[in-house]
Order: C-alpha cells, then sequence, then structure tokens
C-alpha cells in the first residue's frame, strides 16, 4: 500500500456464489524493474524469510523460531524504515507486506546485508494475508505508514482505512496493541481519526479526536520527507485495542 503504487487501473471482478462482487483494491500495482541485486536477494533470501498466503494460519513461533512481540507493518516500500526498525529493536519481531517486487527485493538484500534474523516478508495482497494467514489475537502492532491518500474524493473509497479495515486490525491485535497510522495528507489524516474514533474496541491513546506525537522509534520515511518538502504536516494516530 506504499504511495509507490498510484497508476490507476480498473478493480478486479470476483465471483462470488453465483453473482459478483466488485472488490476495491487500496493500491494498483506499479510496474518496476528488478536490480540485478534485489533479484539475487529474491532467490537467496526469500527461502528463508518469505512467507506466502498458501501457507494459511501462521504460528508466529515457529515462522520466527522463538516467542516475541509481533509487529506487522502494511506496505514498506522500498523497506528501508522497516530495516531501521528491526536493527533498533532486535527484541520483537518483525512482518513486512508490500506487493511491489523491487522494494521486497530491496528489503531482502538489506536483511542479509545486517545480517537481520527478525524480519520475514509477504509479498502478497495484505487483506488476504490479514485474512488467511495472520492468528487472532497475535500482534502487539499493526503499522501502516503513508498509505497511498486516493486524494481525489472519487477514489475516497479505495483508501485501505475504511470501518471493515478497522475491525478487521482489531481481531488481529492483542488487546492492549496498538495501531499505529502515518499520513502527509491532512484529509486523509481527518478520515483516519472519523473512521477510528467511532470503531468498536479502540481508544485514541493521544486522547479523543487528538493526533500523537510521531514517536522517537518511527524513523523518518522518504515519503514524509518528501511531503515535507512540499510543505505538508505529518500526522501519526495511535488507537489501542481495548475489548473483544
Amino acid at each position: 500500500m506504499s504511495e509507490d503504487n498510484k497508476t490507476e487501473q480498473p478493480s478486479p471482478e470476483q465471483p462470488v456464489g453465483e453473482k459478483y462482487m466488485r472488490t476495491v483494491k487500496s493500491f494498483v500495482l506499479r510496474a518496476g524493474r528488478m536490480t540485478e541485486g534485489q533479484q539475487k536477494a529474491m532467490e537467496t533470501v526469500w527461502p528463508e524469510m518469505g512467507l506466502e498466503l498458501s501457507q494459511g494460519r501462521l504460528d508466529l513461533a515457529e515462522a520466527f523460531g522463538r516467542e516475541a512481540p509481533v509487529v506487522l507493518e502494511i506496505g514498506f516500500g522500498m523497506g528501508d524504515s522497516l530495516i531501521e526498525m528491526a536493527k533498533d529493536q532486535p527484541e520483537k519481531n518483525y512482518i513486512g507486506i508490500e506487493v511491489h517486487r523491487p522494494g521486497v527485493g530491496r528489503l531482502l538484500s538489506n536483511v542479509e546485508k545486517e545480517g537481520l534474523t527478525n524480519i520475514r516478508v509477504f509479498c502478497d495482497d495484505a487483506i488476504e494475508v490479514l485474512a488467511q494467514c495472520i492468528p487472532d489475537g497475535s500482534l502487539s502492532t499493526l503499522q501502516l505508514f503513508f498509505p497511498d491518500p486516493w486524494h481525489k474524493k472519487k477514489h475516497h473509497k479505495r483508501r485501505i482505512v475504511q470501518a471493515e479495515f478497522a475491525e478487521t486490525i482489531r481481531k488481529k491485535l492483542k488487546v492492549g496493541g496498538h495501531f499505529h497510522m502515518a499520513t502527509d495528507w491532512e484529509n486523509y489524516a481527518e478520515h483516519m481519526m472519523e473512521v477510528m474514533s467511532v470503531a468498536p474496541g479502540y481508544r485514541n491513546v493521544a486522547g479523543d479526536q487528538a493526533f500523537s506525537p510521531q514517536p522517537e522509534w518511527r524513523p523518518v520515511t522518504k515519503f514524509q520527507k518528501r511531503g515535507e518538502r512540499l510543505g505538508h504536516g505529518v500526522w501519526d494516530l495511535m488507537f489501542e485495542r481495548t475489548s473483544d
């Protein structure tokens, strides 16, 4: 769901029983060539660090070879900030989801360079990953940093933060776990706040209708730097799961 993927294309239609339901995607795949290093990482590192939808519901302790708090990030782009967080917080396990293969390749290449063992990666649609692979009540944090804002009003339905998505995330978080969002689009920040403030089973960590300060452990991403150069503000929202 990174901002890399912004070229619009029609949403697919999928059969549901005897009817067809249009599936609205919050991302669009952008064509991009993989470098030699990225391709090599996909071939050599993916077998150890990659995760597949076909694996079904994961045993997270088995996937990482240890018990530790699990942080899942949707749409990590080229993966630089995820690498930095995994280096700085080795006591946590990180799962990254990204549909852009060059980004996945770059992340895996850097995982190998840094000798990290606490990252696992999906190259799939996050909605499908959440539905098929992530156990309920298993995540300590879910991160959604600078998703595509779909800034045109007619495209707002494509924004990933919607009521149904908030409910999906709530089920995947542990009680006391956090859904952490960040955006440099004020309108999307307001949309996120509107959706999350009425979502059942959540508490705004910063207080009612309040945005959170950027935590020290969240790296400044290239999208944030670009937004700041353009004069955009940056808004963090952090909501805690409070109940079943």
